[in-house]
């Protein structure tokens, strides 16, 4: 279906990443956007890279696309051309726990983050 089924696509963008991997699950931008419970607008914007989807809206398209969050964010991991052993117990354990693990960095570094913008805030109103 792709020139380069191996090419690594840690250098496309998020839209880029999102459009490929929907067009290797064979929907279109208003399948996948019903399943995912937004409008087609809003899945337009993402795959045009005029707008980003939220951290709970992606690890949902993830699932729906058949890849793993990490490499709709980076193009590194499970993406939608590793044609490993899907229906091997054991890869599917494992995607669940990689899964697990890319949900708990994202966990983190919102906490992170909030805890530096509640930091900022309370700076802001001793000034």
């Amino acid at each position: 279906m792709f020139a380069d089924q191996n090419a690594p696509h840690y250098d496309d963008t998020l839209g880029g990443r999102i459009s490929l991997a929907r067009g290797a699950k064979a929907i279109s931008a208003k399948e996948a956007a019903q399943q995912l419970g937004v409008l087609p607008s809003s899945w337009n914007a993402w795959e045009c890279d005029r707008d980003t989807p939220r951290v709970n809206r992606l690890t949902m398209m993830a699932g729906i696309l058949g890849v793993s969050p990490t490499w709709l964010l980076t193009g590194h991991g499970n993406g939608p051309l590793d044609h490993t052993a899907d229906h091997d117990r054991g890869d599917l354990l494992q995607a669940i726990r990689e899964i697990s693990d890319d949900l708990a960095a994202l966990d983190r570094r919102m906490r992170v983050l909030s805890r530096r913008f509640e930091r900022d805030a309370m700076a802001c109103e001793v000034d």
